[in-house]
Order: structure tokens, then C-alpha cells, then sequence
């Protein structure tokens, strides 16, 4: 199976794994029919567990092959990662004020970007989809790359950056459908709305091989913006809302076990 997948063009093997991380966003979803309320608790300690994968992945998948392409080009070895990683956390912090959104757990009145009359729903699947949009671009980019640097090594790389994302997406659509739920919404229109916060994720990744693949100078720049704007959310989103409900040191412990998974994942394979 993993051979097959190997001899596959780099654009559709991207495309896939954005439909694997989607997919289990949709089995987060589903958990709404098999849990009454939602275990603050153990959705801080999910949440930390995600944040942690995401802040190592985007060293150890993003930043440190952006510096080693970054060595194929006429510039300074600074300057792609640098570059590439502030605009990355400018595109997020742009759209995060823009587009209208609500954080899991938070109260209307904290909601963020431009203020309309969105249904809550809406707001609460569009505060997740902003955490998918980098994780789908992060993939792409990643199976984009083996078009000019294709072997096996560089191949698992890719997928367990995929694995990684696929991981930390369980707690997501979690996230969106527990609150939807309590809001005496459907368990069926919950799971529903949760899992579409996943979709973004496979056309992002298609977005981004895509663009690899047409314009190979730009993927040292590509893989650190990937990283800008997953620790754009780590830091902006994901650390404030662990520490809200006062489960600190737990969910702190959890986002380094978190942390210290992928990157085994990273040096092992």
C-alpha cells in the first residue's frame, strides 16, 4: 500500500493525505453521539496534546527542510525562512481579523473579526477552519517538495507530517461539535457542521503541492509560511484557550507529550 502510494504523482499524494487529515476531523465529529456533554478537562488536555504536535511539526517538518533548500538559492540562508515565517503569521493574523469566528468555549461577546449577523454555527466552524487552512497548505507543501527531491526518506516525512496533523485534528472536530450539541442542536446536524471544518484541508493541500510543483523557488518560502501560521495558531489560539478553565499544569504536561511524539516521529522515520 505505502509503496503504491510512493509511485503516485506528488500532487494527488497531497491531495489524499488532506482527505486522510479530513477524515479524522470527521471521526472527532462523530464522538458527539457518543458523549452527552463535554469533559472540560479532557478537552484541554486534547487541545494541549494537538497544540504540541503542531508546534513541532512546524520545526521539525517545515522550518528545518526550509533551511536546507534554502541552501539552493542565491540568497542569504536567513532570509527564505525568515521571510516565509513572518508572512505566513501576517496571512493569519490578517484573516483572523477578518473573517468572523468564535473560539470553542468562549462567549458570543468574544467573538472575533469583522462583526455580522453570523449564525453561531457558522462561527464556531469558521474559528476551526483557520487552524485547517495552514495544516492543509503544511501538507501540500511537504508532498510538493518530493517532485525535486523524491526518495523514500523524504516520502515518510511527508506522511508523518500527515499523521501528525491527522492526530491533532481529532480534538478539532471535537470541538466544533460538542458545543453545537449543548446548544440542543442535532447530534446528527452537529456531527455534520463539525466535520465540514475539516474540508478545507484537502483542497489547501491540493492548493499548495500545486503551487510547488509549478514553481519550485518558492518552497523554502512555502515550507517556513506553512510553520509562521501553524505557530501563529499555536501561540494566538490553542495556548490561550488550554489555560482558560484553570487546567494549567495538566494540559501543559500534555502539549510537550504532544510535542516530544512528533518529533520522534520526525527522527524516526
Amino acid at each position: 500500500m505505502i509503496l503504491k502510494l510512493y509511485n503516485l504523482n506528488p500532487i494527488l499524494q497531497a491531495f489524499l493525505a488532506g482527505i486522510f487529515t479530513w477524515f479524522i476531523t470527521l471521526i472527532g465529529s462523530l464522538t458527539v453521539f457518543f458523549n452527552k456533554s463535554q469533559n472540560r478537562k479532557i478537552f484541554d488536555c486534547m487541545l494541549g496534546f494537538a497544540g504540541g504536535i503542531m508546534l513541532s511539526a512546524s520545526f521539525f517538518s517545515l522550518i528545518l527542510p526550509s533551511i536546507e533548500y534554502s541552501k539552493n538559492l542565491p540568497v542569504s540562508l536567513w532570509f527564505p525562512v525568515s521571510f516565509g515565517f513572518l508572512f505566513g503569521s501576517l496571512f493569519l493574523f490578517i484573516i483572523d481579523k477578518i473573517i468572523p469566528h468564535l473560539h470553542p468555549n468562549s462567549k458570543i461577546y468574544e467573538r472575533e473579526g469583522i462583526k455580522k449577523e453570523i449564525p453561531l454555527y457558522f462561527l464556531l466552524v469558521f474559528a476551526i477552519t483557520l487552524h485547517n487552512i495552514p495544516e492543509g497548505l503544511a501538507v501540500g507543501v511537504s508532498f510538493g517538495s518530493l517532485k525535486y527531491n523524491k526518495n523514500f526518506d523524504n516520502f515518510l516525512n511527508s506522511i508523518t507530517l500527515t499523521l501528525g496533523i491527522g492526530i491533532q485534528n481529532f480534538p478539532e472536530g471535537l470541538a466544533v461539535s460538542m458545543p453545537l450539541s449543548s446548544l440542543r442542536m442535532s447530534k446528527f446536524k452537529s456531527f455534520f457542521i463539525g466535520q465540514l471544518s475539516g474540508f478545507v484541508e484537502p483542497i489547501f493541500a491540493w492548493i499548495g503541492a500545486f503551487l510547488i510543483s509549478y514553481f519550485s523557488k518558492i518552497l523554502p518560502y512555502a515550507l517556513s509560511f506553512a510553520a509562521g501560521a501553524m505557530i501563529y495558531v499555536v501561540i494566538e489560539e490553542v495556548i490561550p484557550e488550554i489555560q482558560k478553565a484553570g487546567n494549567i499544569d495538566l494540559s501543559t504536561i500534555v502539549f510537550i507529550l504532544g510535542f516530544i511524539l512528533m518529533m520522534i516521529f520526525d527522527i524516526s522515520f
